[in-house]
């Protein structure tokens, strides 16, 4: 009796041991197509619908590319060759800075570049953030706005300290001349040059400089300041990174204000003034 105990227990385990480790094995493939083929629908909005937030056409920077994709409340010329942008255009007004709580989405290749952007995935174990380079907290006031952002189109990657250090010190000083002097106009990326590192299988580049320029007013009143930082966090005040936008253009082969006439945009990119932007 004993002895039929015994093996009607064993079987019993046996048998449950089984049905877990196959659950388990279930759940573990589950998850890696999840992890490796799901890609949730395009946060874009369709054409004609939906608030848009316009970029004046006098304020775009040249593209090297041709790439230009123009979201509902970004743009960006995407350089498939570093597998992200060479710059990053929007309007951040006063009334964009909401605190609206905002589910964090996925994030998704951009749709709208012919190449497709890079994976995500390729950020995974690299040790470097997926820096956005139009905010998310600039965009809060809308879910469709928020959720563009996280396109990677809109991200490459930035040292950790950097990002969460000196970078967002940038982007809250950005967000206080929008509430004081807005509408502000920005234009930011990494430098693409050759012999940068990269990362992931699609070799996404990793700059070793980050730009961002600035832009209020308009007509004889436009104020334009440009900054400069390596890939790496750096105590030093942000007025301590403002260089001229000449300089910015020799480094990208960007034209940043093509549009305006050649006297202004000579005299404007050619100084460094911190009048007019208070740190």
């Amino acid at each position: 009796m004993v002895v039929l105990i015994y093996i009607y227990t064993m079987n019993k385990y046996r048998k449950n041991r089984i049905i877990y480790t196959t659950l388990l094995l279930v759940c573990v493939v589950l998850f890696w197509i999840f992890e490796n083929f799901y890609t949730p629908a395009s946060y874009s909005l369709p054409e004609g619908e939906g608030r848009r937030t316009e970029i004046p056409q006098w304020l775009w920077p040249s593209s090297t590319t041709g790439e230009i994709v123009q979201h509902a409340h970004f743009a960006l010329s995407y350089n498939e060759a570093y597998e992200q942008a060479e710059w990053v255009a929007y309007v951040l007004e006063k009334s964009h800075l909401t605190n609206d709580d905002r589910k964090r989405p996925l994030f998704i290749e951009d749709p709208m570049v012919s190449s497709k952007s890079a994976d995500w995935r390729n950020y995974k174990g690299s040790g470097y953030d997926r820096g956005h380079l139009c905010p998310a907290g600039d965009r809060r006031f809308s879910k469709n706005a928020y959720n563009e952002t996280f396109y990677t189109s809109n991200i490459t990657p930035q040292d950790r300290v950097f990002n969460a250090g000196v970078w967002n010190r940038l982007e809250q000083q950005i967000r206080y001349w929008a509430r004081k002097d807005g509408p502000l106009f920005v234009v930011t990326a990494g430098v693409l040059e050759g012999g940068l590192p990269s990362i992931g299988e699609e070799d996404v580049a990793v700059p070793k400089y980050f730009y961002k320029i600035v832009a209020k007013g308009q007509g004889d009143n436009l104020k334009i300041i440009g900054f400069l930082f390596p890939n790496k966090e750096d105590t030093r005040k942000l007025n301590q990174f403002v260089v001229p936008v000449d300089s910015l253009e020799k480094m990208t082969g960007i034209d940043f204000f093509p549009n305006l006439p050649d006297n202004q945009e000579d005299f404007l990119e050619a100084n460094i003034s911190t009048g007019g932007w208070k740190f």
